[in-house]
């Protein structure tokens, strides 16, 4: 199913919700909890209904030229613009940058997910023994920009990923790659299919790169298996009528394939957004879920899972590997709700969690805190209009640091699209 942000509102909009006080929920004390984490859970799934995801890759793989991101981020071919203050309506401005013209002006593909060098390995730097500076951001297309029920683009071409050089923080360098899901066509020739989803949040650890899947779970792709493709049709996906594979044409020459999916199996969860935690031990992955007025809707999507458990908003923890980079276990090792409106966005450093917090097109977004067990969660600082996901990046990070930790953020809107990086501590 195709994921917008029309859609997750329509859906919402018929859920039950409790009254607001400047935005924050009213704290109920029979939901606003630690709650039991084990209801949650993974299941790993290794391949689709055309094959195993690595047989298709190593199929593609003797059509096209495989390569691996240090490729695609020594190959760029947009400048961004540098930021020396805060965009739009943020405080505690540490670094950021705005993206050329053309993607500040499209209507149809959306930014939504962030993610750093600094999340994939912890001196910052990518790959691992290499020396690279990176920013990723996710982006989803929508077919009707306007929300006015009727489809301005027919095409729907799925999810793209920005791959940032950010080396020269003065002097950003992108490249947009469309991800893909590796299929067969009738005839049994290996292609691949754009990804019709939201991929409202997105983690980078080690060689993987993790995206929510708003009703599924977390797809999976593997940062050193991309492959170069033709870029003459803009409108073509995959292997076309001319024997060539196409990834939508002009500027998208690579494409990355998901390699692994963890389907919800538990309870009910909304996939909104992806965190990763370098603070705990181990490492661990946390994902939070929105809700347009407080009560999480379980009825606009087919839901992997059991059932419903409680609709306040949460934040659900799951180890991590650091060894594979996967999840440790497939069942959450920790379950919070917090009575919070809009959440966007979710970063965790042990029992604190941070969470972006939107109020629309002309309003401030607000970076809050909140403590595991804590009912509601406080101001740290004022967000951009449209702020969207984050990443942290501890001032611990060897080669890649800031004089004292930040949160990366981007923000959505037309004309207001920016990623920039704020102090932990809102200072």
């Amino acid at each position: 199913m195709t994921m917008t942000r029309r859609t997750i509102i329509k859906g919402l909009a018929a859920a039950p919700f409790a009254a607001t006080t400047g935005g924050l929920l009213a704290p109920t004390a029979a939901e606003a909890a630690t709650i039991g984490a084990t209801q949650f859970t993974l299941t790993a799934r290794t391949g689709n209904s055309y094959g195993q995801f690595d047989a298709l890759a190593a199929g593609l793989a003797t059509k096209l030229t495989k390569v691996d991101a240090t490729t695609v981020i020594a190959d760029t071919n947009h400048s961004a613009t540098h930021l020396t203050s805060a965009p739009s309506t943020a405080e505690a401005f540490a670094t950021g940058f705005a993206w050329d013209d053309d993607d500040q002006a499209v209507d149809y593909w959306i930014p939504q997910g962030v993610t750093t060098s600094a999340d994939a390995y912890g001196n910052g730097l990518y790959p691992d023994g290499g020396s690279n500076k990176v920013v990723l951001a996710s982006w989803y297309f929508e077919t009707d920009p306007d929300g006015d029920g009727v489809d301005e683009y027919a095409l729907d071409k799925g999810l793209r990923l920005t791959f940032v050089d950010y080396n020269t923080a003065s002097a950003p360098k992108y490249r947009h790659v469309l991800l893909v899901e590796p299929v067969t066509t009738a005839a049994g020739e290996y292609s691949f299919n754009p990804i019709r989803k939201h991929a409202g949040g997105i983690m980078w650890y080690g060689n993987l790169l993790y995206v929510v899947d708003t009703f599924k779970g977390l797809r999976v792709f593997d940062l050193n298996t991309l492959f170069t493709v033709a870029t003459a049709e803009k409108d073509v996906c995959g292997l076309h009528t001319d024997g060539s594979y196409y990834g939508y044409g002009y500027g998208y020459q690579y494409v990355l394939p998901q390699s692994l999916a963890y389907d919800n199996a538990g309870t009910y969860l909304r996939y909104t957004a992806i965190g990763l935690d370098r603070a705990s031990s181990p490492d661990s992955l946390v994902v939070s879920e929105y809700s347009a007025a407080g009560t999480v809707s379980y009825t606009d999507g087919t839901f992997n899972g059991t059932g419903a458990g409680t609709t306040t908003p949460k934040v659900v923890r799951w180890n991590l590997d650091y060894t594979d980079r996967l999840p440790a276990s497939l069942t959450a090792t920790e379950a919070v709700t917090v009575s919070q409106q809009k959440i966007q966005g979710v970063v965790s450093r042990n029992s604190k969690h941070y969470l972006s917090a939107s109020a629309g097109p002309s309003t401030k977004g607000t970076l809050r805190t909140f403590t595991s067990g804590g009912s509601t969660a406080s101001a740290v600082c004022d967000l951009a209009i449209g702020c969207e996901d984050l990443s942290y990046h501890s001032s611990g990070a060897s080669g890649w640091a800031y004089s004292e930790s930040v949160i990366w953020n981007l923000s959505e809107y037309v004309d207001k699209r920016y990623v920039y990086a704020v102090h932990a501590d809102g200072s």
